[in-house]
């Protein structure tokens, strides 16, 4: 039986915690010792004083939603804050597979959001030393550098087999399933001649499609990802649908543990509690608070809903090398109460924004 921890010391104490951290990020942001010039410049059109006025996250809602174009297109050095304009940058594109991309820069947040994630990962599932198989997109996205990190960070090495999903879309597109399934074969036959080169992989990185490609060739072929040695899959993408964790869990995976996750560049990691039968399987994400939280809101009063209710999903992003206030993602979901060693809210049943879904092509990967 699950302890309601809505009203929880934990959960007042996290709040405390969360409200102080807003304070420091919103002065670190908006001073002019150490903040950035996108958010230096856009102090002078509010009509309140972010560093006087904002005292907890609630304040937050003062500012206009942070909208998608404002990360299209450069300079991307707007947004460094200045303490960190002389460190060595990185630039990672954020969602989306058209047109000019989002582009968010980092400098260590890439490293702290997977050296987080990887005090979820159990020793048994994911042993210390173990080398890594990265098998997703890499290019102008953060997952290789990240999962690599998180290999390292660990004590083991990360292999990787790289996927273009911009040329997916465009295969899709076209309808040209022929490449594609191709295509989808020539990175999966990447993938198994990693596995069978004798490096001692134990772990994977891996989307939900890519997985369950993997899985099958491997039936085809007479064996399973167990006896690849794989022990451990930490996964994330829009096909975490509860009927296909059960299909993967009972018919793909062997006994292999499977750790499901929802994040993307401006979040970091919101690891899922682990599904189970008992709960039908559904995949409920919580957010690495309090450098990000996530809310469940109505998309057109933007109130949080109650829980159990749909909503769009709103990430604020709080590091000191990037600030995000309420922005909407195209993502829509259910509002999940507080749970084990999460004493804040999550969200499962995550989907493409039903107002949005018909204009993008999701799960391409």
């Amino acid at each position: 039986m699950e302890t309601d921890l809505r009203d929880s010391e934990a959960a007042v104490a996290a709040r405390h915690d969360l409200d102080q951290h807003v304070r420091d990020t919103v002065r670190w942001h908006f001073s002019e010792e150490t903040g950035c010039p996108f958010w230096l410049d856009f102090r002078k059109r509010l009509d309140f004083d972010p560093v006087a006025d904002v005292q907890g996250f609630d304040d937050l809602k003062r500012f206009p939603p942070f909208e998608d174009e404002w990360l299209r297109g450069g300079p991307v050095r707007r947004f460094i804050p200045a303490p960190y304009q002389d460190r060595p940058l990185y630039v990672f594109e954020t969602g989306g597979t058209t047109g000019i991309p989002k582009s968010r820069t980092s400098v260590d947040d890439f490293r702290i959001d997977y050296e987080l994630f990887s005090a979820v990962l159990s020793e048994e599932h994911f042993p210390p030393g173990s080398n890594w198989l990265m098998l997703g997109p890499s290019g102008p996205r953060r997952l290789r550098l990240a999962v690599e990190h998180l290999a390292q960070f660990r004590g083991g090495i990360a292999f990787c087999v790289d996927l273009d999903p911009r040329w997916v879309i465009k295969l899709i597109k076209k309808g040209w399933t022929e490449h594609l399934l191709a295509y989808q074969a020539h990175v999966i036959d990447q993938a198994l001649t990693v596995l069978s080169a004798g490096h001692d992989i134990r772990c994977l990185f891996t989307t939900p499609k890519l997985l369950e490609a993997l899985c099958l060739r491997l039936e085809d072929e007479g064996r399973t990802l167990a006896e690849t040695g794989i022990r451990g899959i930490f996964s994330g993408g829009t096909e975490f649908t509860p009927q296909w964790t059960r299909f993967a869990m009972e018919e793909l995976l062997d006994g292999v543990f499977l750790q499901p996750t929802y994040g993307n560049t401006l979040m970091g990691l919101a690891p899922a509690r682990p599904p189970t039968p008992e709960d039908g399987y559904k995949i409920a994400y919580y957010p690495p608070m309090p450098r990000a939280v996530l809310e469940v809101v109505d998309p057109d009063s933007g109130e949080v809903v109650d829980y159990g209710q749909t909503g769009r999903v709103r990430l604020t992003t709080l590091t000191r090398e990037f600030f995000v206030p309420g922005f909407l993602e195209r993502d829509e979901g259910e509002r999940e109460p507080p749970w084990g060693p999460y004493a804040w809210d999550g969200v499962s049943g995550v989907r493409p924004f039903g107002q949005l879904a018909g204009g993008t092509t999701v799960g391409v990967y």
